[in-house]
């Protein structure tokens, strides 16, 4: 049996942090079943005390997340950390997630406390955690600049005043694999009591190292690594889940490590959080990249006909990435669909089969092959705009070379049905977007339009993605449709739903 890696998912807390990254309650509650589903051991779902919005999701997925082990976010304060716990205690696994930075810059201009003051905290904060719940994760913020023998005795009174996993954050992506490796070792040479507790990785992307230093601490005898779907988080971002997952399964004879996360779900679960963020994945990403398994060179492409494995090292269905056909249309019956909604890795409520069934008729009308791509968009843009209080009922568009834009458009809010219409001679896009704005009227600014083709061919649905900024805040929302006005339209008023 090879030992096994914990994996530990921070997509909800630190990937959210990445500004634009906002996430709604459904969609953070869906994006933490499909982690459950994929095997991922431990979610950190938020940090309870930043707001009652950040509570209540922790909350909820909390309640909902019976595999997993739920994880809440806290500052060493007493508030934040009976807070964080408030918010776990429906869990069947909560686990609290509480850090204390410990290098000199962060001390002096930070905290503006010393090393035994420090100390000091770190017992009381990690004692409270311990007190209130079986399992807590301590990091020393900023470890890969703090000064060894403090670090040293940092780590040894947390554990002692309960922590069960220690985690090693590289806060400013600062460290190399080779500086990191030494850094784990040295934690396990020289601290008394690290065999109470697990060792943890994580890393931050600013110098492109943070999945080779998060393989390296495990080298090192890490045994859990904390990750992002699509290494998404603050500045550069954090280490890549599916980067880490697939290394440790495809290079498993240099590792000899495994984890439980079942990588036929990686591709499902990029695409889920890509299309919620608005973060698009770019094309040469390893693992999830568009042309992650492309192979364009006469050379490589003749290798390829010979044998796959001349150029590819794991192959695509190993990730979930599957070109199947949805041979289903108009005339197709709803069991049909729910059993292919199951083989995606859909599980709905009637409520929502019901309007994601709908959904794919209009759809079906629109478009003669529909491919599980497309009733991705289609599903996840129904679960995640299901408690919207704007909707869009009518759009119409007339616009050409020598004419101005002018729209009409109809727009539900709440039960009230509000319409208008609006010329610009800056096109069709400004108008939809300014007719929106006399109807929901606000003061944030367009910080991003992005247009994607879902899957090939002029009838594919587009996916639009839109972020706005208003107050120093960031939103990002979507929307997808065969009609790219009406996909903008979606993706605009969703924004300002969640803005609002």
């Amino acid at each position: 049996m090879k030992e096994r890696v914990i994996i530990f998912d921070t997509t909800l807390r630190d990937g959210e942090q990445a500004p634009g990254a906002t996430m709604n309650l459904e969609e953070k509650l869906l994006i933490a079943k499909t982690l459950e589903k994929m095997g991922v051991d431990v979610i950190e779902a938020g940090f309870p005390a930043a707001s009652n919005g950040d509570f209540e999701a922790v909350n909820r997925i909390a309640q909902v997340i019976k595999n997993s082990t739920i994880c809440g976010l806290a500052r060493a304060k007493k508030s934040d950390i009976e807070r964080t716990w408030e918010s776990l205690k429906p869990a069947s696994r909560p686990r609290i997630h509480t850090f204390l930075a410990t290098s000199p810059i962060h001390m002096q201009f930070k905290l503006k406390m010393d090393e035994a003051q420090v100390l000091v905290a770190i017992k009381e904060s990690v004692s409270l955690a311990r007190n209130l719940c079986d399992e807590v994760d301590w990091s020393p913020e900023d470890a890969t600049r703090s000064n060894r023998d403090f670090l040293f005795k940092a780590i040894e009174v947390a554990i002692r005043a309960g922590a069960n996993t220690v985690n090693i954050p590289d806060t400013v992506g600062y460290t190399t694999p080779e500086e990191y490796f030494d850094l784990i070792s040295a934690i396990k040479n020289n601290v008394s009591n690290i065999d109470k507790a697990v060792i943890s990785a994580h890393c931050h992307d600013d110098l492109g190292l943070a999945v080779a230093n998060s393989l390296a601490a495990m080298r090192a005898g890490a045994r859990q690594i904390e990750c992002t779907i699509n290494g998404i988080g603050e500045r550069a971002g954090n280490a890549a889940l599916e980067e880490i997952v697939m290394a440790i399964k495809t290079r498993s004879d240099f590792y000899g490590v495994e984890t439980g996360v079942d990588s036929r779900m990686i591709t499902r679960i990029s695409k889920l959080v890509s299309s919620i963020t608005g973060f698009a994945v770019q094309y040469n990403k390893a693992i999830v990249g568009a042309n992650a398994f492309a192979h364009e060179s006469g050379i490589h492409q003749d290798g390829m006909l010979k044998n796959r494995e001349t150029y590819e090292i794991m192959t695509p269905t190993s990730v979930g990435l599957e070109k199947t056909s949805l041979t289903l249309g108009k005339l197709s019956g709803r069991a049909a669909f729910k059993d292919r909604l199951k083989e995606i890795g859909y599980d709905l409520s009637e409520e929502m089969f019901g309007e994601a069934f709908k959904k794919f008729k209009d759809l079906a009308d629109k478009k003669k092959e529909i491919l599980d791509e497309d009733i991705v968009a289609l599903v996840d843009g129904s679960i995640t705009n299901q408690k919207s209080r704007y909707q869009l009922m009518s759009l119409d568009i007339d616009c050409g070379t020598n004419r101005e834009a002018t729209v009409s458009l109809k727009i539900k809010i709440d039960n009230e049905e509000c319409k208008t219409t609006l010329r610009s001679k800056d096109g069709p896009i400004d108008a939809i977007f300014n007719a929106i704005k006399k109807i929901i009227p606000h003061s944030a600014s367009l910080e991003l339009y992005q247009v994607q083709a879902v899957t090939e061919g002029t009838d594919a649905q587009a996916t639009v993605v839109v972020r706005l900024k208003q107050n120093n805040r960031i939103f990002s929302a979507h929307g997808a449709d065969t009609d790219v006005l009406v996909a903008s339209a979606i993706a605009y008023i969703n924004c300002l739903d969640k803005l609002k």
